[in-house]
């Protein structure tokens, strides 16, 4: 058996990605953990309601690097079957967006089972802000029109996630509290442009498409929300 098509992976971006036009450091280095030469690459804007804009962007971010781009539309679905459209992929990266319709959708139509059996096959699961969040047990969203809360999702990865940790100023306040009232599991926060690599649930790597930006580890010791500062390695370096 192939053991790196064996290898279970997810990337989660805290924000940003190829929709901000910044760089294409990410993405470059999704592509290449897919361990293949120009990787089947499949997008899923479920959490923006399919948004052509967003389709646009990944043309034009996509046709620059070496892959194979295609996308999920739920709103327009392919003919035939959802399964063998996605598991034919090398890599399938989720966009930003409402992280509670996304799921929702998903279950409806059967992708959150899909999905699971693309991680377990081996094929890469990435995404910002949405496409993050929708990996862990639970997440910090603003998919209500209610002030930011906790959400239940899929539990491929263990703990919580918080993205846009320094573009928004309410997501880190809000965090720690919903740590400290025990309404959310510990887990770890991301700046935007920053991304944590898990292999097999596990984080293998910390990494930035910007050399300021910062990945952080918090829970609680004695009652206290702590916050560790840790910093990921600068792609645009290597």
């Amino acid at each position: 058996m192939d053991q790196r098509k064996a290898k279970k992976q997810i990337i989660c971006i805290g924000g940003g990605g190829f929709s901000t036009k910044e760089n294409l450091l990410l993405e470059n280095y999704i592509l290449r953990q897919s361990g293949k030469k120009k990787p089947k690459v499949c997008f899923v804007p479920t959490a923006s309601g399919d948004a052509e804009w967003y389709l646009r962007m990944l043309n034009s971010a996509f046709k620059k690097l070496d892959c194979v781009p295609s996308h999920l539309a739920l709103f327009k679905p392919p003919v035939g079957s959802l399964e063998k459209y996605l598991l034919c992929n090398d890599v399938i990266y989720v966009g930003g967006g409402n992280t509670r319709n996304l799921l929702a959708l998903w279950e409806l139509w059967g992708l959150d089972k899909i999905m699971k059996k693309a991680y377990q096959k081996g094929i890469l699961l990435c995404g910002p802000s949405a496409g993050s969040i929708c990996w862990f047990e639970e997440g910090v969203t603003d998919s209500w029109t209610s002030p930011l809360m906790p959400l239940k999702c899929l539990g491929f990865l263990k703990g919580s996630n918080c993205p846009h940790y320094d573009s928004e100023k309410d997501r880190r306040p809000s965090y720690h509290r919903m740590i400290a009232q025990k309404k959310i599991k510990p887990g770890h926060a991301a700046d935007d442009g920053v991304a944590i690599h898990y292999i097999d649930g596990k984080i293998a790597r910390f990494i930035s498409s910007r050399p300021q930006a910062r990945a952080y580890k918090v829970g609680l010791q004695k009652g206290k929300v702590v916050e560790e500062s840790i910093v990921p390695d600068y792609l645009g370096e290597s």
